[in-house]
């Protein structure tokens, strides 16, 4: 049913199927009030290598996470996205698809915080909204981010309560240490490095199948767009666009990156195509 060449795209990478129903909700869902029936949520992730058992698994664990609320439409079963659910995919759009690169004299925003030892909760709280947001760590109470950030660490922060800890400054490096040693410290530079090459050797063979191909298969393309966004997304939020400068040389970011515009580039619209066919052969 699946060319061969399809089929290897689909086991590269493996994703977990809450990931992938993550992404086909950012996509496509807010086209229908955000909302879709099981049956077409089964049918789009049938193609991208996902058994039904697994996608109602991974629609259930959503459901208990307050990402989806179950939703039954005209007799037919169905979910959409919570309040929650829209703020994260709301939040995602502007990181993955607009994405922004520092340059050199753009300066930074530093978060000073400081949580009492008896709201431990709330401090683990704190340092992972500021490392899904990008920071580094220059010390325990003091992270550091590219000052694009700050209006979105502003409102994230005051979104989950957690102002009252914490002070933003913007900030200039104007003195002594050398600062592309400082951010190899601040950053896990090397892991992120490495992800990027893994994204790059995963999808660099994917790109050039669909250069060679002339004729384009919708259900196809929609399985390695979804696969390939699933690997991308978490990349933006791990590098928060670090000034090109600052980074080690030939650094694969960017190659990266530019892979993902390319692939996008090709296959969103047959994988939006293809995702008409499916609602409208489900009569939705």
């Amino acid at each position: 049913m699946t060319t061969d060449g399809h089929a290897r795209a689909t086991r590269l990478p493996a994703q977990q199927p809450r990931a992938l129903i993550v992404t086909v909700y950012g996509l496509y869902a807010r086209e229908t009030s955000g909302w879709l029936a099981v049956s077409t949520l089964v049918r789009l992730l049938e193609g991208v290598g996902v058994e039904e058992p697994a996608v109602r698994s991974a629609i259930s664990r959503l459901k208990r996470r307050g990402v989806l609320i179950a939703n039954s439409r005209a007799g037919v079963a169905g979910y959409e996205l919570s309040a929650t659910g829209r703020s994260i995919l709301a939040e995602g759009d502007q990181r993955i698809f607009r994405r922004v690169r520092a340059g050199h004299d753009d300066g930074w925003v530093l978060a000073v915080f400081s949580v009492p030892e008896s709201e431990r909760r709330r401090r683990h709280q704190l340092r992972s909204r500021l490392t899904w947001l990008g920071f580094g760590t220059v010390s325990a109470g003091v992270w550091i981010a590219p000052s694009h950030l700050a209006a979105e660490t502003r409102d994230v922060l005051a979104r989950h309560e957690l102002t009252e800890y914490v002070d933003l400054f913007r900030a200039d490096h104007v003195a002594f240490g050398d600062l592309r040693a400082e951010v190899a410290k601040w950053w896990e530079l090397d892991g992120l490095s490495g992800m990027y090459e893994e994204f790059t050797a995963a999808f660099s063979p994917v790109l050039r199948r669909w250069q060679r191909r002339r004729i384009i298969n919708d259900c196809e393309a929609f399985a390695d767009y979804v696969t390939a966004l699933t690997a991308w997304r978490r990349l933006p939020y791990l590098d928060p666009g670090l000034p090109l400068a600052v980074l080690p040389d030939r650094w694969p970011g960017a190659r990266a990156g530019q892979l993902f515009e390319d692939l996008q580039a090709r296959l969103a619209d047959p994988a939006h195509r293809h995702l008409g066919a499916v609602l409208r052969a489900n009569g939705r």
